[in-house]
């Protein structure tokens, strides 16, 4: 069962690299759940409208339109190794995205009775860290949160937008940006160079200055830092400088 099959059984139509089609897990009209091709081959989803990933491969499975295991033997269990919380302006828990190894993301909101929803129905979205944007004239902008606090580890302020590479650039992510100078650092990746020509066509005319840097020979940014590489390299790269030997 490959990703083009899954959409044409949901009444899937093409969508940039993937297709977009309706989403298993809840009433969906207007059509939500993102679907595209792994590097392995096996299909990716994701549902915009914020149901949990799992479930909505549940839901697939359970009308045989997901691929078969082939591995028998048992998986690790995935354990919770980050969360990463999304504040509205005044520093209320909006929602958090939560890192599993095996390598995995989920999203879920606040129950207001101390427990979790395993969804963003009607959550507002707004940029990771979006307090310290707000207050700084330069951002980073990079694919994950992951990537975030390593900059931020480094003295830099550094958002995201939580659900990857495969989520919408909404609007309000760009309003939030403008009068500042964005420097954009996809991934180094097929879809991280997707994502950021996205980005890049949402910001450009839109905010103060828009640079946009990419390292030739990492995937992403964290592990630039993991080659040993400083922050004043990473000054000088952004600002096109040549760096000193």
């Amino acid at each position: 069962m490959d990703a083009e099959t899954i959409a044409r059984e949901l009444h899937g139509r093409r969508s940039g690299a993937g297709w977009m089609a309706r989403c298993p897990t809840h009433d969906d009209h207007d059509p939500s759940l993102h679907i595209s091709e792994g590097r392995d081959g096996k299909p990716l989803v994701r549902c915009h409208a914020g149901c949990d990933q799992r479930a909505v491969v549940d839901a697939l499975k359970a009308r045989g339109l997901w691929p078969k295991r082939e591995q028998t033997t048992p998986s690790a269990a995935p354990v919770i190794v980050a969360t990463y919380d999304y504040r509205d302006e005044a520093g209320e828990l909006l929602y958090q995205v939560v890192r599993y190894v095996p390598k995995n993301f989920k999203q879920r909101r606040p129950d207001g009775e101390g427990g979790w929803i395993w969804n963003l129905h009607g959550v507002r979205r707004v940029l990771y860290r979006l307090r310290e944007v707000l207050e700084s004239p330069i951002v980073f902008l990079v694919e994950g949160e992951k990537d975030c606090e390593n900059l931020r580890d480094r003295g830099f302020c550094a958002t995201t937008a939580a659900g990857g590479a495969d989520a919408p650039w909404l609007p309000e992510y760009t309003e939030t940006l403008k009068s500042r100078e964005c420097i954009l650092l996809p991934d180094n990746d097929p879809v991280g160079r997707r994502r950021g020509a996205t980005v890049a066509k949402a910001l450009l005319h839109n905010v103060a200055r828009l640079i946009i840097w990419m390292p030739d020979d990492v995937k992403d940014v964290t592990a630039w830092f993991e080659r040993g590489h400083s922050e004043l390299e990473l000054i000088a790269q952004v600002e096109g400088e040549a760096v000193p030997r």
